[in-house]
Order: C-alpha cells, then structure tokens, then sequence
C-alpha cells in the first residue's frame, strides 16, 4: 500500500499555500463517548499469554466527522439501549461490564443532528461495540470493505445471531471497497479510508486531516491495549495474525508519510487527549 495516494493526500496539514491556490477545507472531528468496558480479564486481547488475568478499562468511541461535503459517522459504539439497563450489561460468559453514560443520539442532538442527518457511516470493523447502532442509520450510504461486509452477512454471522445491530444496512445504500488503495470519501484526500485487515476479514482505519490540529488516524481495534502497538500483540480471536502485524506496518508508514496523531481507540487517555464533547479538533 503506497504512504501518499494523492498529492493533496500527502501535503503537510501547516503546509502554506501559494497566493491562488485553494486551502484545503476545514473538517472538524468530535470525540463522542458511546460507552465504558470494564475488563475483568484482558487476557484474549494478546495471543502470547503475557496479559492473562489482567483487568483493564476500556473507553468505546464514536467519531463525527463534519466536512462542507457532508456528515461521516465513524463506528457507533455499543448499543445505546444499554444506557436503559440499571447497573448496564454484563454479557454471560464474557469477562467484562458495560456501561453507556449518555446515548448517541443524545449528543448529536446537541449538535442539531439526527440520525437520519447523517450522510455517510463507516465502521472499521462489525463488532458488537463498533456497529452497536448502526441500524439508526440505515440512511446513510455505508462505506465498507467487501470482505467486511461479506463476513458480516454470511451464514456463519447469521447462525450466530450477529446481524441484529446492523441487520437494516443490508439493503442500504453501500459504497463497496475493494483492493489495497485508499477510498478518499470527500474527494479531497482530507477524509481518506485504508485497509487494515486481520482482526477481522476486511478491517479499516480513518485518517483525517485538519487544518489546525494536523492529521489524526483513527484505528479502530488495530492495537486495543496501551501496550498493543509497542510490543505488536495481536489478540487470539483475530481471523489472521499475518494480515494483522502486515497492516500494523503498514499503518504506522502511514502515520509516518502524513505525521498523523495515532488514535488507540479504546485506551482512554488517547480519547481523553482529544477535545472534550461537543467541542471539536479542528
């Protein structure tokens, strides 16, 4: 995968503009807090037993992108039904609690936004705490990898009960990402999907580039510990461990060729360093 798929794509965020020539848009991203995962065993997140028994806390966020082309949605969080749930969710058999302080829509009806503003939405991947609500926005045109999407309505997903948070985006309006380039959703290379498969079949990360804060890379469950991306784990459910350290290489390329802000999008001081809701990185 090359570092630079465009020249607009590989131009510094403070590089000055020469007198005639367009700035770039300005986006804003906000940081929404779409849940809280207590972990009583981190343990299935690294696949070399060095984390075994180890409890940890995990933040679940959703990314509103807003550029002069329109509203992306970058992963949804948890269903937001839990925030009904006195104590919230302890799923049986799985090591952990969650809980939803505030529903989604609740915060992007601050902005003035419903769900059905919402012009685009894009996943890095379909687990449970990623596309927890992406039935709210089945009128959104879906951007996804084939692979991703392949996986997530095949038989397999479907016996196992997978589809009902996302099961009204088989029939949406779907924008299909095939190969290993960039898809540019903006058409400006500001706002530009990669591949990064391996935790499941066709993964993604979000690199967003602002006019003041510079570029930040949003990576889904890439690295889900502190410890994930210095020591490379890879946890022991992803569907390839190859494909998974190949698009770590990859990714951190891609942080170097743009000097983006990496974003762990779970590890809570990464989304805390962000700033805080509804005030966006510009």
């Amino acid at each position: 995968m090359s570092a630079c798929f465009a020249l607009t794509a590989c131009a510094s965020p403070h590089t000055a503009f020469a007198p005639g020539v367009a700035a770039p848009p300005a986006v804003k991203l906000y940081a929404l807090d779409c849940g809280h995962v207590d972990y009583s065993d981190v343990g299935s997140l690294v696949d070399d037993g060095s984390m075994k028994g180890v409890a940890r806390a995990f933040v679940v966020p959703c990314y509103l992108i807003r550029h002069p082309k329109g509203d992306l949605l970058w992963d949804s969080g948890v269903p937001e039904s839990i925030a009904d749930m006195p104590g919230g969710l302890r799923p049986q058999g799985a090591p952990l609690h969650i809980e939803v302080p505030r529903k989604l829509t609740a915060q992007l009806r601050e902005l003035g936004l419903a769900p059905a503003d919402i012009d685009f939405l894009s996943f890095s991947h379909m687990h449970f705490d990623h596309a927890g609500n992406a039935n709210l926005f089945a009128s959104a045109t879906w951007i996804v990898d084939a692979d991703e999407r392949a996986a997530a309505f095949s038989d397999a997903a479907r016996e196992r009960g997978e589809l009902a948070a996302y099961s009204a985006l088989e029939h949406a309006n779907t924008v299909r990402l095939e190969g290993d380039g960039a898809h540019d959703v903006f058409g400006d290379g500001i706002v530009t999907i990669h591949p990064a498969p391996g935790h499941t079949p066709g993964h993604t990360v979000l690199l967003v580039k602002t006019a003041k804060a510079g570029a930040v890379l949003l990576t889904g469950d890439l690295w889900h510990l502190r410890e994930s991306r210095e020591r490379r784990l890879v946890p022991s459910f992803n569907t390839s461990r190859e494909q998974t350290l190949e698009s770590m290489r990859r990714v951190e390329a891609l942080a170097k060729a743009s000097g983006a802000r990496v974003i762990r999008q779970h590890v809570p001081e990464d989304f805390t360093a962000l700033p805080a809701f509804p005030a966006p990185l510009e």
